[in-house]
């Protein structure tokens, strides 16, 4: 099967792309899936209920997402009840929502999908360990399916490296999402496993990881604090296709994206 997943969409300029471009990119690659990280889909910081809604209009069958989950608190009661939403899986027991989820993609076969977070430099040192946790989750989710996609949303660049190699051969891909950097590390791992550090952000391409250059110049020069706001102009599509075993779970091949366009002015 072939499984399309999106890195970070930022903003408007994010989800316009998602509308106008995904349902012709998933034609043309004959996409049997798509799962996109929507934590900063709502003007860069968290992701609102009618964004989960336009996203899967848009042609997402699974929303993914990490340290930004709780930054619209009107989101939480959607949590509990929205099945194409997924938050971290190692939060506490009783935080509102789900870390994964078993799905059928449309020609019949099912799929897991797993959201991990990591704690390194990530300041959320309340999460349970992820490594042990990933592994306990995979083997759960495997009684009911052999394809495993993991998005591991973290900081630190050995962080998500280590993720890969501890869970070579258990998870058919470990996906590293949250610094909004594209790496063009890409591979199979020796035992199966797709695997990319980070799959880059879906939002502003003349940004500072999606945000209005002045402003954070600004920040960095004088140490000034104006409000952040989602950049303007040129939109990259940046996301990773996967070929994967749907009998073994295992990874034939791992695509890296990246395209940059220019989309019309909003009316």
């Amino acid at each position: 099967m072939k499984v399309l997943f999106i890195g970070d969409v930022f903003g408007k300029p994010g989800r316009r792309l998602i509308r106008e471009r995904l349902l012709q990119f998933k034609q043309k690659h004959g996409v049997d899936f798509t799962i996109a990280n929507g934590e900063n889909a709502a003007n860069g910081f968290g992701i609102a209920p009618g964004q989960v809604d336009e996203l899967c209009a848009a042609g997402v069958d699974l929303i993914t997402t990490g340290d930004h989950i709780w930054d619209r608190r009107e989101l939480v009661p959607t949590l509990a009840v929205e099945s194409r939403l997924l938050r971290p899986s190692n939060y506490p027991d009783g935080v509102p929502g789900r870390g994964s989820a078993v799905v059928t993609t449309a020609s019949g076969v099912k799929l897991a999908v797993l959201n991990v977070q990591g704690r390194v430099f990530m300041f959320k040192q309340y999460l349970d360990e992820p490594f042990r946790h990933a592994k306990k989750e995979i083997a759960r989710l495997k009684q009911e399916t052999p394809v495993v996609v993991v998005d591991f949303h973290a900081e630190a660049t050995s962080e998500k490296v280590a993720m890969g190699w501890y869970l070579d051969g258990e998870a058919s891909a470990v996906l590293g999402t949250h610094t909004h950097v594209q790496t063009a590390d890409e591979k199979v791992l020796p035992k199966g496993t797709a695997y990319v550090t980070d799959v880059g952000m879906t939002g502003p391409a003349d940004s500072v990881i999606g945000v209005d250059q002045e402003r954070v110049l600004t920040r960095f020069l004088n140490q000034m604090a104006p409000p952040l706001e989602v950049a303007k102009g040129r939109v990259q599509f940046c996301a990773v296709l996967l070929d994967l075993d749907e009998k073994t779970g295992s990874a034939h091949a791992i695509t890296r994206i990246f395209e940059t366009v220019d989309l019309t002015p909003d009316p």
